[in-house]
């Protein structure tokens, strides 16, 4: 990416956006290695596997409510079903978000450090996550609140819908469906794309939390098709393999062997590791391009004190990452 003039990453398309992402790690590949074997794979291994945990509860509670034939659970044995599911995806939610965020640093991190030819190393890209994670913590917890406020709307137009289906009104329910798609296809994608686009700033950047998502807001202006191609294309390949992994490995045990749902469950788990790397790139990748876009010049000094500034060292009072802004 740096082989690129600042100017000219603004015109690279989709495909030169996979191009450069895909060749970054080669500039570092034993940190790229530690990186996603430590907290890459374990969240991608996470998103598929805990459904191998929480689909036999699920199966029992469900059939011991629609008094299905074979062993009935007592209300004691129901209540600690029920705890035990509840511990577990609670469990989950936790080490997922936590796992995300974690990621999200290491690598926005080590591509800036790459860009500006700072000293690389698994060592040094963990010694700054500590502090990183702060600021994409508050940051996620600021998206949240806006997530809350689209969920509501999105779960009353569902309800919406459901009610206008069971009451045959047939104009009312199609006018739920279409805004719940488009709640989904544009507000939930558009805000993804602002989140992620909000953690590299919060990183990159002296700014993090509401801060962070105003500037966000900012970049993605004139990029926004762009964004919403990379972020619903990631969606739908995640989608795709969270749904053979379903069929196959946790569904699939009266149609495949043993032997086979592991080797199927391993290469899917290959897959999204692959995957969730790469989105992490173009997210990284993706920032540089819109600040090209809108003609924001990064000053790579600056930016090299911001990066070393986590790490302890040195670093200016006022970073100069942003001073196109204060431009007369």
């Amino acid at each position: 990416m740096d082989h690129l003039a600042a100017e000219e990453l603004q015109f690279l398309t989709i495909n030169d956006i996979l191009r450069e992402s895909t060749t970054i790690p080669r500039r570092s590949p034993k940190t790229f290695y530690q990186i996603t074997l430590t907290l890459i794979f374990p969240l991608s291994f996470a998103i598929l596997a805990h459904s191998l945990f929480t689909h036999p509860l699920i199966n029992q509670l469900d059939n011991n409510n629609n008094n299905i034939s074979g062993p009935h659970l007592t209300p004691s044995q129901t209540r600690h079903d029920w705890t035990i599911l509840l511990l577990i995806q609670f469990s989950y939610f936790i080490f997922l978000f936590a796992f995300s965020l974690l990621s999200t640093a290491a690598v926005v991190f080590t591509v800036a450090s790459l860009y500006t030819a700072k000293e690389v190393s698994f060592y040094t890209t963990i010694s700054a996550v500590p502090t990183v994670f702060k600021r994409l913590l508050i940051t996620f917890l600021c998206v949240t609140l806006l997530m809350i406020g689209y969920n509501t709307v999105f779960l009353l137009f569902l309800l919406m819908f459901v009610v206008a289906v069971e009451t045959d009104k047939t104009m009312l329910a199609l006018f739920a469906l279409v805004v719940v798609c488009l709640l989904f296809l544009v507000v939930h994608v558009y805000i993804t794309a602002l989140w992620h686009l909000a953690s590299v700033v919060s990183v990159l950047e002296p700014v993090y939390g509401f801060a962070a998502m105003k500037k966000s807001y900012e970049l993605l202006k004139g990029k926004v098709r762009m964004a919403f191609k990379l972020v619903f294309g990631y969606l739908i390949v995640c989608g795709i393999i969270s749904s053979v992994f379903a069929s196959v490995v946790v569904h699939g045990g009266e149609s495949f062997g043993v032997f086979a749902r592991i080797v199927a469950g391993g290469f899917l788990v290959g897959v999204l590791v692959i995957v969730n790397l790469i989105g992490l790139l173009v997210q990284s990748v993706f920032y540089y391009i819109c600040k090209s876009y809108h003609h924001q010049e990064i000053d790579k000094t600056a930016l090299h004190d911001q990066l070393g500034g986590y790490l302890g060292e040195y670093a200016p009072l006022k970073s100069n990452i942003q001073m196109e802004n204060l431009d007369v």
